[in-house]
């Protein structure tokens, strides 16, 4: 597409790749470009910076935005463990993570406040999203809460130690950041979204000398690749929705470098290292345990360890020989930001550098085929002959889920079997179609018995009283026994899974049939073309009723849950 006038959010525009995405972008002439990072100071100054060397550009065309984008925008200025060490907030976190999405978790988030704001067309996502997540580290969330148990501590330790526990984990997390960034983008009508993601090694294998701990190769290392393979998938998926923005994304796999060489201070995590002063006498012992931490440190002499360095933005500060032994042939070796902007500018201009994975991905998937479509023809045949062969309805077992297909098929059955064709069933006054199916059900124990059995209730026309097995799947069982039931609950209850005998149902399915009719006699008798798919013909000139067929075309117009790509 073409960036020129388009409102641009680069997200991490002040990290390495970040910055060199921002400034490749300028040339493209865009409307204004949204400039964040994690803390004020750095989108700021980043800002001012961009000022100083774009000074012809008109005011307000760069914008400074700051924080964390995984959490709820209260949050957003917060360090995480200070999140974490408040119950209040830290059970809010929880609860913005494992709950379903719902609108109070989604309007509240730092991402949806931020595209609804600003309304992006195009959003180049350069956070290292996979680092984020993964060096929460739940190795020593589990270590902590296993040190709490034996202990023998209070209940309320033990609590405080599981929830943080259960806010380390790292695929509710991205889950989570996938539904949020993909409905908030559809809220701001994002057209574009490209991610500069990671492989976690830096195109390394499982033998990467470089490690976190003792063990080689380290598993928060290897819980980055993991979060980073996660993210990638979920990705893939938005990329398969029709209505989401087109999505791609650059992976590169080597170390990025640089941002700067200079000689100065060198910082860790913003600080300075503080040099101890600390004497050939001080030497410790080594007894028969070793402290990790002293009860008694050492004092500092007043002076920061300064030297020669390579800034390679959120990546680290390299010594030379860090930078010379990571980067040299048949290590990490390195590619350079500018190289990972241009291939993410040429992608959103509708080029195609070989290296969007997503593309890959599609290209590399094993798609439907040709020989799959001619069988299933035969398959659905077979079954219908074995259906008629030993008198059943092959309708819905509930093994395959979710409860809303078991709950359609088994409707639009019903209304088969006291109608047969879709006409008939438009032709009937929705009372005495509601009064069949009751009818149909007391005297077929039988039919009535696999409904339920399987899970699926039944909701009466009185909408007050339903029949049941011994278990149900929806609502799903998630630690309560008993549920406040109120009318709200009842109408989402009876749309996720139960068979719904209540007049304005009925009514919904008299629409949905006459929807499918119309758009199937709008198409004129001589379109012999392509074009079509769901004719007469493929309606069975609205005689025989297919319920798969009935129940697809539910889920693509209805669910919006067409396939988008073969």
């Amino acid at each position: 597409m073409d960036i020129k006038n388009k409102t641009v959010l680069v997200l991490g525009a002040w990290g390495l790749v970040g910055n060199a995405v921002t400034r490749k972008l300028i040339p493209e002439k865009p409307k204004r470009i949204i400039v964040t990072s994690l803390r004020e100071e750095e989108a700021k100054g980043y800002v001012a910076q961009l000022k100083k060397n774009y000074p012809d550009l008109p005011e307000g065309y760069f914008i400074p935005w700051w924080g964390n984008i995984f959490v709820r925008d209260a949050f957003k200025n917060l360090n995480r463990l200070d999140i974490l060490d408040n119950p209040d907030m830290r059970k809010v976190l929880m609860s913005d993570t494992m709950d379903e999405l719902n609108d109070e978790i989604l309007k509240n988030s730092a991402i949806y406040k931020l595209l609804t704001e600003y309304m992006p067309d195009i959003i180049v996502d350069s956070i290292n999203s996979a680092t984020g997540i993964a060096y929460q580290d739940v190795y020593t969330t589990y270590r902590n809460i296993k040190n709490t148990i034996e202990k023998n501590p209070s209940p309320e330790a033990l609590i405080t130690e599981a929830e943080k526990m259960v806010c380390t984990q790292y695929i509710p997390q991205i889950i989570r950041h996938i539904q949020i960034l993909y409905a908030s983008m559809n809220a701001a009508g994002t057209q574009i979204y490209v991610k500069i993601g990671t492989s976690g090694t830096g195109g390394m294998g499982l033998n990467i000398p470089y490690t976190h701990s003792e063990e080689k190769p380290s598993r928060v290392l290897l819980s980055k690749t993991c979060v980073a393979g996660a993210h990638t998938l979920l990705l893939f998926l938005m990329g398969r929705t029709p209505e989401a923005a087109i999505t791609k994304e650059i992976k590169p796999t080597a170390a990025i470098a640089w941002k700067g060489i200079a000689f100065g201070e060198v910082k860790k995590a913003g600080k300075s290292i503080n040099l101890l002063n600390i004497d050939m006498s001080d030497a410790i012992p080594l007894g028969e345990k070793l402290k990790i931490n002293l009860d008694k440190e050492f004092k500092p002499t007043g002076d920061k360890l300064k030297s020669v360095f390579i800034d390679t933005g959120e990546n680290g500060t390299f010594s030379r020989g860090e930078f010379e032994a990571i980067t040299a042939q048949g290590q990490m070796e390195y590619v350079t930001p500018e190289e990972i902007a241009e291939d993410a500018i040429f992608e959103i201009k509708g080029g195609n550098t070989g290296h969007d994975i997503i593309n890959a991905l599609d290209n590399a998937t094993l798609e439907p085929t040709y020989r799959a479509g001619f069988l299933q023809h035969f398959a659905v045949e077979k079954l219908s002959e074995l259906e008629k062969q030993h008198g059943v309805d092959s309708v819905a077992f509930e093994l395959l889920g979710p409860p809303r297909l078991s709950k359609l098929l088994h409707e639009i059955n019903l209304l088969k079997k006291v109608s047969l064709t879709m006409k008939q069933i438009l032709s009937e006054e929705t009372s005495k179609l509601q009064q069949m199916i009751v009818n149909l059900l007391m005297n077929d124990s039988k039919l009535r018995s696999e409904i339920i059995s399987i899970g699926i209730p039944i909701l009466l026309p009185d909408g007050k009283s339903i029949l049941r097995g011994n278990q149900i799947k929806i609502p799903p069982y998630r630690g309560e026994n008993e549920l406040d039931v109120t009318e709200d609950k009842i109408n989402l209850w009876a749309h996720d899974g139960w068979v719904d005998l209540r007049l304005e149902n009925i009514e919904r399915w008299k629409n949905r049939l006459n929807a499918i009719v119309e758009e199937a006699e709008d198409i004129q008798p001589n379109d012999t073309s392509s074009l079509h798919v769901r004719t007469k013909r493929y309606w069975n000139n609205f005689e025989n009723i297919d319920i798969g067929k009935v129940v697809s075309w539910i889920f693509i117009h209805e669910e919006r849950g067409k396939r988008g790509k073969a």
